[in-house]
């Protein structure tokens, strides 16, 4: 089978790169051919035979007068479809699995991809994995950069929140373009030639399922998780955080709560930018970003890990991460969060953003050892799909 892997960058950036590089390197593994399309970088580590990739938008470093062509460029690209037909034309692909395409790429490959295989009489799938809430909110996140909140106004298709609202970088022009973009592809109908969206979790199913067009077309698979050698390790007396000290992340409302608990120690692992709102607390320390066995043994030795989300996370690594190396979690009950625990068992749920709520449950697992110890046991039951369980259930997909 030969698959055209499409993502906007195609160097390491964050998750949906890591996804499709794994992906990819899972389907060779298997004997598929893998191609992939996207934006010439020169951080770029993957590519396709012919050297076909759209010039690079940098948004943030762009000169003045490219800022001033970015605006139509991010709704629909004449560039990008040129170049996708040039691999298409020499792949041949049987499956097009599209990623983060929005902005840089845009949905117009979708129709270059559909004029391709009807004039070729070729039955290419097309398969979407949504890392995010693009498809029905211009700003991904569901979530008010300005107000901190969660935000589901744009859900039914009533994109022109997105400018209200200021929901694009605090911007007026750039929501407006955000805005522009999405209505522009929801009345072209282009994302009904999708065949199936892939969501890494039943939440977000459940906002994509919001658009009619795509209910029919959805299904729920959780990501895949390089498996953790389980290695008894003596539990310390802390609880940990890792990962963005970050407003969404909810770093705010933990801060509050380990002022409360003074006889709890915290250590957090981490950057970002509120990393000063940590200091002068005595009972946190402050490690730094920690990668690799550094972060493995945190994650061992701590008595619970808490992941105090505010805003719609999909399926955080860091929460499976957490269990399989056998230190329970600490939850928000947001997003696809409450999916990865099992409540009472490998960790505890509590409402997200609710200082109170979370200072129980951090009690309750910090005073209780024989608890503690139970949920640490509980973790060496708990399995999420590796590569090749996942790879399976993308094979089904490719074929169905």
């Amino acid at each position: 089978m030969k698959v055209l892997m499409v993502n906007k960058f195609l160097y390491p950036n964050g998750g949906s790169e890591t996804y499709i590089f794994k992906l990819g390197a899972a389907l060779v593994g298997e004997g598929h051919q893998v191609e992939y399309f996207g934006m010439e970088h020169e951080g770029r580590c993957v590519g396709n035979n012919v050297d076909a990739y759209t010039s690079d938008m940098d948004f943030h470093n762009a000169s003045k007068l490219e800022k001033m062509t970015y605006p139509l460029k991010t709704i629909y690209s004449k560039d990008a479809r040129n170049k996708i037909r040039l691999v298409l034309d020499d792949f041949k692909p049987d499956v097009v699995h599209l990623n983060n395409f929005n902005y840089q790429l845009t949905p117009s490959i979708i129709l270059e991809i559909v004029k391709w295989r009807k004039e070729n009489k070729r039955k290419c799938r097309i398969v979407f994995t949504a890392h995010d809430y693009q498809l029905v909110c211009p700003n991904h996140m569901c979530n008010n950069p300005n107000t901190h909140e969660n935000c589901e106004k744009c859900l039914g298709g009533n994109f022109i929140n997105c400018t209200k609202g200021k929901c694009i970088h605090g911007s007026t022009a750039k929501s407006f373009i955000g805005t522009l973009e999405a209505t522009y592809w929801k009345k072209r109908g282009t994302y009904k030639y999708i065949d199936k969206f892939i969501c890494c979790s039943q939440f977000m199913k459940s906002k994509l399922d919001s658009n009619p067009l795509f209910a029919k077309k959805t299904v729920a698979i959780h990501n895949f998780i390089k498996p953790v050698k389980w290695v008894e390790t003596a539990k310390e007396d802390y609880i940990l955080y890792f990962g963005r000290y970050s407003e969404e992340k909810g770093i705010r409302t933990l801060i509050e709560a380990a002022r409360r608990m003074p006889e709890v120690n915290f250590i957090f692992a981490g950057k970002g930018p509120l990393e000063n709102e940590l200091s002068g607390i005595e009972n946190i320390e402050n490690v730094g970003f920690k990668t690799g066995e550094e972060l493995a043994n945190l994650i061992r030795k701590a008595k619970a890990s808490i992941y105090p989300s505010e805003w719609y996370e999909n399926c955080p690594f860091s929460v499976m991460e957490s269990q399989l190396f056998g230190t329970p979690v600490i939850g928000a009950d947001i997003g696809g969060i409450p999916e990865l625990i099992r409540v009472g068992e490998t960790g505890l749920l509590y409402r997200s953003g609710d200082v109170d709520a979370l200072c129980d449950c951090i009690h309750e697992i910090w005073q209780d050892d024989a608890k503690a110890k139970a949920m640490h046991e509980a973790c060496k039951t708990l399995s999420f799909d590796t590569i090749d369980e996942y790879l399976e259930k993308i094979l089904k997909i490719y074929q169905d």
